[in-house]
């Protein structure tokens, strides 16, 4: 079943929504406060999914770097996970970042996480490598995924 859904840039205001999704989402949870910081700072971007009824069903927060766009958290509320969501996150992700052609994209996920992991794939994200332990509640390990950036549309034409 496919949503119908309005992607815009999250508020303030979606902090309540936000949370709730984060708490069934990760053992480990960003705070609210992290939330609030990451929608305040210039060099983040954070995304929305808002369903016919007006609900956040999901979102995406990045933040850029010199060199990479970094995936910071992806979550979708639980029942409306496997209907697209986090695809369409995505998708705008790249929309909004396409000109931006310095810039990779990266993220960290769980290695036990393969749903995940193949959804980032089918986004041409490739594993780049392992972070031993990232994960504070059980020392998992984080499989290190990079996509390339987009190649510009000029086509190679040096420019500056």
């Amino acid at each position: 079943m496919m949503l119908e859904l309005e992607l815009r840039r999250l508020e303030l205001g979606d902090l309540d929504a936000i949370e709730r999704i984060e708490r069934a989402s990760y053992r480990t949870p960003w705070s609210r406060s992290m939330f609030a910081s990451e929608l305040a700072k210039p060099s983040s971007l954070s995304f929305g999914a808002v369903d016919e009824t007006g609900a956040l069903v999901g979102y995406l927060v990045l933040s850029r770097y010199v060199d990479a766009w970094h995936v910071m958290n992806v979550a979708v509320a639980p029942e409306r996970r496997r209907q697209g969501v986090a695809s369409a996150l995505l998708r705008r992700l790249f929309e909004v970042t396409k000109d931006d052609t310095l810039r990779g994209y990266t993220l960290e996920v769980r290695v036990s996480n393969i749903a995940a992991i193949r959804l980032y794939e089918r986004f041409g994200f490739a594993s780049r490598g392992v972070r031993r332990g990232y994960y504070t509640d059980n020392r998992e390990d984080a499989m290190i995924m990079w996509r390339e950036a987009e190649p510009s549309s000029s086509d190679g034409e040096e420019g500056s």
